[in-house]
């Protein structure tokens, strides 16, 4: 809430146009009562916060930590090295090929905890036809038994030891474990078996299988093109040829939002750490509130109802059964085809006391020393 008078005199009125490029006194001045002050902030290069003496909760956190220096420092292995040789105290996201050489340096810690993210395939299984298979008039995506198929044709268990080098868990529902709704039946990750998936191939009619583009990130999550390449190896097993199309994440997130996709990799986090919010971009067909990041083309009119009820049940015994009879809907209709959950990897100065945040936000404030 800002100041009417204020927000005028300032051209604050209106949120700052950012993609167009627009810059405001709103934006480019620190406001608020955080635990930490701006000092400077060199865009990509250099942000510096010192502590705020007048921070109402100085007294409730530990508040060691008095003085931030961020550096982005994009590059992996550049910023492992960075940690290595003292010039920075703290990173996060160490890459899954240095986690042993940053523990096992003498002062140094990894510390770890599962992400409030999980990774996925999505499937167009709403179009009568998909643009980019060669099936024609048909849309293998839309036969049930072609998606459970693939949902037992990805072998998880070597995505986690091949490609994540066991920085992952694999999973069996698009929902993170911290997540209201979530249970362990829920997450019962299904065994490789390609027999069945061959048969369950066969008899939806694709036993000489088909071919298919894959849309994957190479730049949004850990080891993400990584993933996909093994999972065309996998899916090739069942007589599915793979066409790997890997981008940037600039480039990748518009094909799923503009429905350009008939088949994608996706890593998803719940804000809220409840499952409407997946139902609401994830499963709800895509309108004009709803399903923004629905690329499935999935729509069942009466899920939709029960999804939007959850916004107004405020009987929580009834809401969790709400929610656990949409998962059961979506679960039993393979929507998408779950990976795993991410691994997050931070690395630090043995002295410092820090617990793994799951949304990967470093909260200095409950940083301390020994």
């Amino acid at each position: 809430i800002l100041d009417k008078g204020w927000a005028q005199a300032n051209n604050a009125v209106k949120v700052q146009d950012y993609g167009g490029g627009e810059n405001t006194h709103a934006a480019r001045n620190a406001n608020g009562t955080g635990p930490y002050r701006l000092v400077s902030r060199e865009p990509d290069t250099r942000t510096v916060l010192t502590i705020n003496e007048d921070y109402w909760g100085k007294d409730e956190f530990p508040m060691q930590v008095t003085e931030i220096v961020y550096t982005p420092i994009m590059n992996g292995a550049t910023r492992v090295a960075a940690l290595l040789s003292g010039e920075v105290d703290f990173i996060q996201d160490v890459p899954v090929q240095d986690i042993a050489r940053v523990a096992g340096s003498d002062g140094l810690d990894v510390r770890t905890a599962l992400q409030n993210r999980v990774i996925f395939f999505g499937m167009n299984v709403g179009d009568d036809d998909l643009a980019t298979d060669n099936v024609d008039g048909r849309n293998p995506f839309a036969d049930i038994r072609v998606r459970q198929a693939i949902n037992i044709a990805i072998n998880r268990d070597a995505i986690r030891k091949i490609v994540m080098r066991d920085q992952s868990r694999p999973t069996g529902v698009i929902m993170p474990p911290f997540v209201n709704g979530w249970t362990e039946a829920l997450d019962q990750v299904p065994e490789p078996d390609i027999a069945t998936a061959k048969a369950l191939m066969a008899e939806a009619g694709y036993g000489n299988g088909f071919s298919i583009r894959l849309n994957c990130p190479n730049d949004r999550y850990i080891n993400d093109e990584a993933i996909c390449r093994a999972a065309v190896g996998m899916l090739a097993q069942i007589g599915i040829a793979v066409a790997m199309e890997a981008l940037p994440k600039a480039q990748h997130f518009p094909l799923i939002s503009n429905l350009k996709t008939d088949f994608y990799l996706l890593g998803w986090g719940v804000q809220t750490y409840d499952s409407e919010h997946i139902f609401n971009f994830l499963v709800h067909s895509r309108d004009e509130w709803y399903g923004s990041w629905n690329g499935t083309r999935f729509s069942d009119a009466g899920l939709d109802a029960r999804i939007e009820a959850l916004a107004t049940e405020i009987d929580l015994a009834r809401r969790d059964r709400m929610i656990a009879e949409i998962w059961q809907a979506v679960q039993d209709q393979q929507i998408y085809v779950p990976i795993h959950h991410q691994v997050l990897n931070w690395g630090m100065k043995s002295n410092i006391k820090a617990i793994v945040a799951p949304d990967d936000t470093a909260k200095f404030k409950y940083f301390s020393f020994h």
